[in-house]
C-alpha cells in the first residue's frame, strides 16, 4: 500500500512530456518568421507638373474713352457698363448748338468768299479785254508817228494807256489770287470746325466691353478727367495678373497651358502670356498674365486661382513615401529575392505625391511602399503589394484645388 502511493506522488511531481514539447513547436515559428512589408512597384506613366498662383482678373488692354473736345455738355448717353460694342459705335453725343451757329458763319463767309473769286475773275477779264484792244491802238500810233502822219502826243497816250491795262491786269490776278487765297483759309477753317462737330460724337475706339461709365447727363465734358467718359476692355479680353516666387517663376514661359478657376468655381483654359523679368527684392515675388479663352463671364477685379503647366513628360515614378530624401542622395528600399537592398536613386519632378525616378531603378521594380530606418540592408522580408498605390495614376494635371469639384465655363459638374 505504501508502494503503491509513493509510485502515484512521483507520477504528480513529473512534467508531462506531450504538453512541454507542444510548447515549444507552438513558439518556434514566432522566433523564426521575417516582418512583413507592404509593396509597391516603380511604374512608368505620364506626368504634368503645375504651379498654382492667385490673381487678379484685368483687362488685357484698357481704353479710356475721353471727349476729343472740351467744354461742351453731354446731352446724351448711348451705351451702359456691360455692353458690348464695335469700333467707331456713338456712345454719348455732347452739345453742339454753338458748333452748328459757327458753321452757318463759315457757310455764310464760305459764299462771300466765291462771290469775291467771281469779282476778280470778271475783273481779270476786263483787264485782258481793255490790254488786249489797247495793243493794237499803240502801235497804229507809233506807225504813225514814223510816217510823220501822227503826233507825238497820240503815240504817248496810246503808251500811257497800255500802260495802265497792264497794271490794271496784273491788279485783277493778285485780287482773283487773294480772294482764292481767302477761300482756302475758310475751306481750311471749315474742315476743322465739322472735325469738331464730328467729335461732339463720342466713339468707340475700338471693339470691346464697356467696363465703367463715368459721362452724365449734363456734366460738361472734359479730356482731363482719369476715368475718362468710358472705359472699355479691348475685345473684352481678360487675363489672371499673378504673382508667383522667383524659384517658380523660373519654370515658367510664355505658350505654356494653363487652368483658371473664377470665384463662382468655374474652370477657364488659357496659357501664360507674359513673364516679368524683374524680382522684386524685398519679397522676391515676381509677375506673369496669363491669357484666358473666352472670358467674356469673367469680371474685372474678381479674384482667381490658377494652375500653370510647366513641365509634361512620361517617366518612371514611385509614391513619396516610398522614397528617403538624404542631404547628398535619394535612397529606396528595394525588394529583390525577399532582402532588402538600399538602393540610391536619383529623383525629377514631384506630382500630386509621386516623385519620378530618373536613374536608380527600371519599370516593375518592387520597393518597399513606406521606406525608414527600421530596414536594414539584407534583410529578409514578406511582402504584401498595397493595391491603392499600385492602382495610383502616374500624373494628376492639377485642375480643381482641393475639396472642389470641378466644373466647366457653363456650369457643368464632371
Amino acid at each position: 500500500m505504501k508502494s503503491f502511493a509513493a509510485l502515484a506522488l512521483c507520477l504528480a511531481l513529473a512534467p508531462v512530456p506531450s504538453l512541454a514539447a507542444g510548447e515549444t513547436k507552438s513558439d518556434a515559428p514566432h522566433a523564426d518568421r521575417a516582418p512583413l512589408v507592404t509593396t509597391t512597384t516603380a511604374t512608368r506613366g505620364e506626368m504634368v507638373e503645375t504651379v498654382q498662383v492667385t490673381g487678379t482678373l484685368v483687362a488685357r488692354e484698357e481704353i479710356v474713352v475721353a471727349p476729343q473736345i472740351e467744354g461742351l455738355r453731354i446731352v446724351e448717353i448711348l451705351a451702359e457698363e456691360g455692353d458690348r460694342v464695335a469700333k467707331g459705335q456713338v456712345l454719348a453725343r455732347l452739345s453742339r448748338e454753338t458748333l452748328d451757329a459757327q458753321a452757318a458763319q463759315s457757310s455764310a463767309q464760305l459764299a462771300r468768299a466765291d462771290a469775291g473769286i467771281a469779282q476778280a475773275r470778271a475783273a481779270l477779264a476786263q483787264a485782258q479785254a481793255a490790254l488786249a484792244a489797247s495793243a493794237p491802238a499803240l502801235d497804229r500810233a507809233k506807225t504813225l508817228a514814223k510816217t510823220g502822219a501822227g503826233t507825238d502826243a497820240m503815240l504817248e497816250a496810246r503808251a500811257a494807256d497800255q500802260a495802265a491795262n497792264v497794271a490794271r491786269l496784273d491788279a485783277a490776278r493778285q485780287g482773283l489770287a487773294s480772294a482764292q487765297a481767302e477761300r482756302k483759309a475758310l475751306e481750311a477753317a471749315r474742315e476743322e470746325l465739322d472735325l469738331r462737330i464730328q467729335r461732339s460724337e463720342v466713339k468707340a475706339p475700338e471693339a470691346g466691353l464697356i467696363s465703367r461709365r463715368a459721362a452724365r447727363i449734363g456734366a460738361i465734358a472734359s479730356a482731363s478727367a482719369p476715368d475718362g467718359l468710358f472705359r472699355i476692355v479691348e475685345d473684352g479680353a481678360v487675363e489672371l495678373a499673378a504673382e508667383a516666387p522667383d524659384f517658380r517663376l523660373a519654370k515658367m514661359r510664355p505658350g505654356q497651358p494653363a487652368r483658371i478657376r473664377d470665384a463662382a468655381g468655374f474652370f477657364h483654359g488659357g496659357k501664360v502670356r507674359l513673364v516679368s523679368p524683374e524680382i522684386d527684392r524685398t519679397s522676391r515675388m515676381g509677375s506673369l498674365r496669363i491669357a484666358i479663352d473666352a472670358a467674356s463671364q469673367l469680371r474685372v477685379g474678381g479674384f482667381a486661382r490658377g494652375s500653370v503647366e510647366t513641365d509634361r513628360r512620361t517617366a518612371l515614378s514611385l509614391p513619396a513615401s516610398a522614397v528617403i530624401q538624404g542631404a547628398e542622395a535619394a535612397t529606396v528600399d528595394a525588394i529583390r529575392d525577399g532582402r532588402v537592398r538600399k538602393t540610391q536613386v536619383k529623383t525629377g519632378i514631384v506630382v500630386d505625391g509621386r516623385v519620378e525616378i530618373v536613374e536608380g531603378l527600371a519599370e516593375g521594380d518592387i520597393v518597399a511602399a513606406r521606406a525608414g530606418a527600421f530596414l536594414n540592408d539584407g534583410d529578409r522580408v514578406q511582402t504584401r503589394e498595397d493595391a491603392a498605390l499600385a492602382r495610383a495614376p502616374a500624373q494628376e494635371l492639377n485642375h480643381g484645388m482641393a475639396g472642389d469639384a470641378p466644373r466647366k465655363a457653363g456650369g457643368e459638374t464632371k
